[in-house]
C-alpha cells in the first residue's frame, strides 16, 4: 500500500511539474472553466442577494396581520375598526397605553429605473407615527421625518440608488398625490430601502381607500407572546384575519424569486459545463498524448496503472481549482455588492438589493470545477492507464 502511494506521488508530481510545458492547452481548459465559475456564481448571488434583502427586513419579534387568505400586503384588507380591534390583542408591546402597532397601506407608484429608465413599479407605504417605533432598526441618514398630515414622504436609500426623479428634495406624482421627499432612511439593507414611506391618511384620500388598510404591523412584548396574540386574533369572532411572524411572511415572499433564479443559474452552468468538459477532455487527451513515452517509461520501470490513472485525474482536477479559484476571485470582485432593482412576483413591486457572492457560493461554484475537471480528466486517464508499453514505445 506504502508502495503504491509513494508512486502515485511520484508521477502526479511528475506530471504536474510539466504542465507549463502544455500551457496553451491547459490555459484552453483554465479559461473555461473559470468562465462557468463566474456566470455560475455571479447568477445565484442575484437570488442570494434578494432573499437576503427579503429576509433581513424580518423579525421574530413582530408580526404582520393581514386577511385571512391573502398571500401578500397587495391582496389584504382590513377595516378602520378592524386595525382597533387587532391593536387591544394580549402581548403587543404597550408604550403606556398606547400599543407599538401600525396600520399600514401598500401601493405602487410608476417611476424610472436610472440605468435604462424603463418603467418601475415602487413601493409607497403609508404608516402611522408608531411606525418608526415597531422597526427600531430604521434610520434616517439624510434630511428629516416626514410630518404626518403634509405631502411630505421618506424614501429607502436602496430606492434612491435606483429609481430616477427620487432623490432629496424631489417631487414624486401620482395621479393627484404629489409627495415632497424631505428625508432618506436605511433598514440595514433590507426590503423596506426599496420603498417610499408617507402618511397612511395622506394615502387612503389620495388612493379613495377610506377608512381601511391592508395590513397591521405590530411589535410584542417578546417573541414567545406571537402564539397568544396570534390565538387571540384568530379566535376573535370580530375579525377574519391571519397572523404571520414579519421574518416568516418575507421568507415566503422570496421563495418563487429565488427558486427561478436557481433554477436559472443551473440550467446555465450546467450547459456551459459541458463545453468545458469537453475542453478539460481535449487538453488531458493532448496531455496524455505529449506524455506517451513518459507513461510508457514509467510503466516499464513497474509503476502500475492505478498510479497512473490518479496522475492523469489529479492533473485535470488542479487545472480545475486554479480555474475555479480564478472564477470565484473575479466573480467575487466584480458582482459582490453590485446594485439592481428587479420584480417581486408576489407584489409585483421592485426590490432594489445587492448581490450577495457568499462563501458558501464559492465553494459551490469551486466544487462544480472540481466535478468538471474530474469528469473532463477520466477519459483520458482511462486511456493512459490503458496505454500498452510496448505500443507507446515504438510510436516514439
Amino acid at each position: 500500500m506504502l508502495g503504491w502511494i509513494a508512486q502515485t506521488l511520484a508521477v502526479t508530481s511528475l506530471g504536474i511539474r510539466n504542465i507549463p510545458q502544455r500551457l496553451g492547452s491547459s490555459i484552453v481548459a483554465v479559461v473555461g472553466i473559470a468562465g462557468v465559475v463566474i456566470v455560475f456564481v455571479a447568477v445565484l448571488s442575484i437570488g442570494e442577494g434578494f432573499k437576503a434583502a427579503m429576509t433581513v427586513a424580518g423579525s421574530p419579534s413582530r408580526a404582520l396581520v393581514m386577511r385571512s387568505g391573502a398571500d401578500s400586503e397587495m391582496t389584504s384588507g382590513i377595516t378602520g375598526p378592524e386595525a382597533e380591534v387587532i391593536k387591544q390583542a394580549p402581548g403587543l408591546l404597550r408604550d403606556g397605553n398606547r400599543p407599538i402597532a401600525s396600520s399600514e397601506l401598500y401601493v405602487l407608484v410608476d417611476l424610472n429605473k436610472r440605468s435604462t429608465q424603463t418603467a418601475a413599479n415602487v413601493p409607497l407605504r403609508g404608516i402611522e407615527p408608531t411606525a418608526l417605533q415597531v422597526r427600531d432598526e430604521v434610520k434616517l441618514v439624510e434630511g428629516r421625518m416626514f410630518q404626518f398630515g403634509t405631502n411630505e414622504a421618506i424614501i429607502g436609500r436602496s430606492a434612491v440608488r435606483q429609481f430616477a426623479g427620487a432623490d432629496l428634495g424631489s417631487e414624486i406624482r401620482s395621479g393627484e398625490l404629489k409627495l415632497k421627499i424631505v428625508g432618506i432612511f436605511t433598514a440595514d439593507g433590507s426590503v423596506a430601502e426599496s420603498e417610499i414611506w408617507a402618511d397612511t391618511r395622506l394615502l387612503q384620500g389620495a388612493y379613495r381607500r377610506g377608512n381601511s388598510y391592508q395590513s397591521v404591523l405590530a411589535r410584542l412584548d417578546s417573541p414567545a407572546s406571537f402564539d397568544a396574540f396570534k390565538n387571540w386574533l384568530t379566535t376573535n369572532p370580530q375579525l377574519n384575519v391571519q397572523v404571520r411572524r414579519e421574518n416568516e411572511y418575507y421568507s415566503a415572499q422570496s421563495t418563487t424569486m429565488t427558486s427561478l433564479i436557481h433554477g436559472i443559474g443551473y440550467a446555465i452552468a450546467a450547459l456551459m459545463g459541458i463545453g468545458a468538459v469537453f475542453g478539460a477532455i481535449l487538453t488531458m487527451y493532448t496531455a496524455v498524448a505529449s506524455r506517451t513515452r513518459e507513461i510508457a517509461t514509467l510503466r516499464a520501470l513497474g509503476f502500475n496503472t492505478g498510479s497512473v490513472l490518479v496522475s492523469v485525474l489529479t492533473e485535470s482536477m488542479a487545472l480545475a481549482v486554479f480555474g475555479g479559484v480564478i472564477g470565484g476571485i473575479i466573480a467575487y470582485l466584480g458582482f459582490n455588492g453590485y446594485q439592481t432593482a428587479t420584480m417581486n412576483f408576489q407584489t409585483f413591486s421592485q426590490v432594489a438589493f445587492a448581490f450577495a457572492v457568499t462563501p458558501a457560493l464559492l465553494i459551490q461554484g469551486l466544487s462544480y470545477a472540481i466535478a468538471m475537471g474530474f469528469i473532463g480528466g477520466l477519459l483520458p486517464a482511462i486511456r493512459a492507464a490503458r496505454l500498452p508499453i510496448s505500443s507507446a514505445l515504438r510510436e516514439l
